[in-house]
């Protein structure tokens, strides 16, 4: 199957309304050029977590947009680099006009007595964390590493207290799930 007979599947799935036909195009589209955006992404924005994210946002932007594809114009692989480098691009300026998160020893507590494993929990740990946003990186950085009360971190961000603990919350979900996309488990 040709990219563009990928795209006009995913085309006629999505008007017809049709979950399964939708969803094995979008993997096949997936399969075939999500490594190579990724690798994109995360060359440029030095970022695995927000790397994701633009790879994700890329391929929801082609299904809702698969009209626009135009296979006389040039490939879906051109075509998806295109809106790739475009979501790069935005990102990079999100995070510019950002200002940079506080360096933090973002190193638990050795677990075990051994010092190498605990070295390599800390670097694991600090890979996973880097796969989370970062409005959820700060606050469980500040909370759970520093220490520091959900109010006053509430008040350093000008946010409520109750934003600060939802936060927390899903941010250590997805902490959670890079730790076990890393093959970490609950025995750990």
């Amino acid at each position: 199957m040709t990219a563009s007979d990928t795209v006009d599947r995913l085309g006629r799935a999505r008007r017809a309304g049709r979950t399964d036909d939708d969803e094995v195009a979008l993997r096949e589209a997936y399969r075939a050029y999500g490594p190579e955006l990724f690798r994109l992404a995360v060359r440029s924005l030095g970022d695995r977590g927000l790397a994701e994210e633009v790879v994700q946002e890329t391929f929801v932007r082609a299904w809702r947009h698969e009209g626009r594809f135009d296979a006389a114009r040039g490939s879906l692989r051109t075509w998806l680099w295109a809106i790739a480098r475009n979501l790069v691009i935005d990102a990079a300026r999100r995070r510019a006009s950002r200002p940079p998160v506080a360096d933090a020893d973002l190193t638990p507590p050795p677990a075990s007595a051994d010092h190498a494993e605990g070295v390599a929990v800390r670097l694991q740990v600090a890979e996973a964390l880097e796969r989370v946003t970062p409005e959820h990186q700060h606050v469980i950085v500040e909370v759970h590493y520093r220490g520091r009360p959900h109010a006053e971190v509430a008040a350093d961000l000008g946010v409520p207290p109750g934003t600060v603990r939802s936060r927390l919350y899903y941010g250590l979900r997805a902490l959670r799930l890079a730790l076990e996309e890393m093959g970490w488990s609950d025995e750990r």
